[in-house]
C-alpha cells in the first residue's frame, strides 16, 4: 500500500465525514467525480497545478473557480483549498475513488465492474446485478468494461473478489495441467 493512497484514503474519509454531517455525502461524491475527471482530462488545468512556478494561492484561484463553476459544494472547496496548501490536489482521482468506495460502504452498496470481450445485452447485466447482489448481500452497481483479451466469458470484480469466468483464464488453467503432466516426461 502506497503512503499516496494511505493519504488519499484519510482525506477521502475527512472529506466523508464532513459531507455527512452537512448531509451532502451523494452531492459532494458526484462533484468530486466530477472534478477528478476534469483533473484526468484536461492537461493544462495538470500543467498549472503541477507547475512550481505558480504558487499555492494561484492554484487555489484557479481549482476553486473551476469548482465553483462546476456548482461544488462548499465542503469540497474548502477540501480543494486544502489539498493544495498541502500539495496533494494531485490526488484528486485517488480522493475520489476512496471516497466513492467509503459512500458505497457506508450505504451497503458495492460496485462491481464487469469486463466482457464484447458488449453484451443490458438484460444479461441486470441479472447478473441481482445475482451479484443476492450472493454479496449488498445492493450492486454494475460499471462495464469491454477487454478483446480475455476471449469470451465474463470477468466481474466486486469488492477485493475476483470472479473470472473468462475463456482466456479457463485457458491458462488447462496450459497449467498440461505443463504439470508432462513434466515427468521432459527428463
Amino acid at each position: 500500500m502506497s503512503a499516496s493512497s494511505v493519504a488519499a484514503r484519510r482525506y477521502a474519509k475527512a472529506l466523508y465525514e464532513l459531507a455527512s454531517e452537512s448531509k451532502q455525502v451523494e452531492k459532494v461524491r458526484q462533484d468530486l467525480t466530477d472534478l477528478a475527471k476534469t483533473f484526468e482530462t484536461n492537461a493544462e488545468l495538470r500543467q498549472l497545478v503541477e507547475n512550481p512556478a505558480f504558487g499555492p494561492e494561484a492554484k487555489k484561484k484557479a481549482i476553486v473557480a473551476l469548482a465553483q463553476r462546476m456548482g461544488a459544494a462548499p465542503v469540497l472547496i474548502s477540501t480543494l483549498k486544502l489539498l493544495v496548501d498541502r500539495r496533494r490536489i494531485g490526488a484528486l482521482g485517488d480522493i475520489s475513488e476512496a471516497f466513492t468506495t467509503i459512500a458505497e460502504r457506508k450505504s451497503g452498496r458495492v460496485r462491481a465492474e464487469i469486463i466482457t470481450a464484447t458488449p453484451l445485452p443490458d438484460a444479461y447485466y441486470a441479472q447478473l446485478e441481482k445475482t451479484l447482489s443476492e450472493v454479496t448481500g449488498r445492493q450492486v452497481t454494475i460499471l462495464k468494461r469491454t477487454d478483446p483479451s480475455i476471449i469470451g466469458g465474463v470477468v466481474a470484480r466486486v469488492g477485493d473478489t475476483v470472479f473470472d469466468g473468462s475463456i482466456a483464464n479457463r485457458l491458462k488453467d488447462i496450459k497449467q495441467q498440461l505443463l504439470e503432466k508432462a513434466a515427468p516426461f521432459a527428463s
